[in-house]
């Protein structure tokens, strides 16, 4: 048989047929293997997890057959209790896959701690600008002693007790100042021990 009469014969349409089927197949099968494989269709709701303790997002990501990892806790947020969820990726109302990781970040138990610095010597004004600088808050109840320096840092107080430098209280702790009258005669301050009170709320 010639390859002309080949080509026009019943076999080689029957050839050309079973190979068409065949890539139909094959291609239906793979496109059928990955959407099981990949979940193409499957599409689960990232849930809100703000505010919930570790162990109230593992649950409710069990039960959705989603993964989670904690990444470093972020800047405490005293509007969220404490260790609780603050952050999430991707957000509450994405859509993800099975088993898809959800990135989760903690509110720390507290603020972090500031070193208390040098401010002996520092003017009124120098000083509270320094201390609101670096995260705390200044009390209004300033504690006067005889000093010859006016408005003149001579003392910090923080509920009540003198604290000094390169002590380390919480960020967003109230220190008061204690500060000269401008009516002393230059000799060494030493703070009465009356003075040390308990500071009122401010």
């Amino acid at each position: 048989m010639s390859i002309i009469q080949f080509f026009k014969s019943k076999t080689f349409f029957k050839q050309i047929a079973f190979a068409v089927i065949g890539v139909v197949v094959f291609v239906f099968f793979l496109k059928f293997w990955l959407n099981v494989t990949t979940n193409h269709d499957q599409r689960i709701q990232v849930p809100d997890l703000h505010k919930l303790t570790i162990t109230e997002a593992e649950r409710t990501l069990n039960e959705l057959n989603l993964d989670f990892v904690v990444k470093d806790s972020a800047r405490y947020n005293p509007t969220y209790p404490k260790k609780s969820v603050i952050e999430q990726n991707p957000l509450a109302g994405a859509f993800v896959k099975e088993k898809r990781k959800i990135y989760l970040s903690l509110n720390p138990s507290k603020y972090r701690d500031i070193t208390i610095p040098n401010l002996n010597g520092r003017t009124k004004r120098q000083a509270i600008s320094e201390l609101r600088a670096i995260g705390f808050i200044v009390g209004i109840n300033f504690t006067y002693v005889n000093d010859i320096g006016k408005d003149v840092v001579r003392g910090l107080k923080h509920k009540g007790k003198i604290v000094n430098a390169n002590d380390k209280l919480e960020k967003h702790s109230i220190i008061q100042l204690v500060l000269g009258d401008g009516e002393g005669d230059g000799t060494p301050v030493i703070i009465p021990e009356e003075l040390i009170i308990e500071e009122e709320a401010q």
